[in-house]
């Protein structure tokens, strides 16, 4: 089984729609007195992530046909490149920009292994724009 990909016709995240957490990973132990106590619950922990794109008509319909088809209504996980990281500038301790020999940037390039956790929303965005909010989990 192929693991599907973000589509390329998609654009990135917007920074304002985005907000992580980490998974709850403890359990609280009942204490009577004293201070909380907390044991692992289980050691591999997901990113919850809430994400969301700002597209045009055009794209909704990728977005959708990514949802229904591909994706199966979400039940399906699927490669997405970090929102965080993916295509930043490469950069040395002191700030300067890596290059190449003959003078391209390097970029960095990370993915995520995601699984969408609650069906998407979306809202009209201005005049002929949507907003597409939706939450993922970042699998270990």
């Amino acid at each position: 089984m192929t693991v599907p990909v973000w589509p390329a016709q998609l654009p990135k995240p917007t920074r304002p729609g985005y907000q992580a957490t980490p998974q709850e990973a403890r359990i609280r132990r009942n204490a009577e007195t004293g201070p909380p106590g907390f044991r692992r619950r289980f050691s591999s922990t997901a990113r919850m992530v809430s994400l969301s794109v700002i597209c045009s008509r055009f794209q909704k319909g990728y977005f959708d046909q990514f949802w229904d088809e591909t994706l199966q209504k979400g039940s399906l996980p699927f490669w997405m490149p970090d929102p965080v990281s993916d295509g930043w500038q490469l950069l040395t301790e002191d700030g300067t920009p890596l290059t190449t020999e003959d003078g391209t940037p390097l970029l960095i390039s990370a993915n995520w292994l995601c699984l969408i956790t609650e069906p998407p929303t979306e809202a009209i965005y201005g005049q002929i724009e949507f907003e597409i909010s939706f939450a993922v989990a970042v699998l270990p």
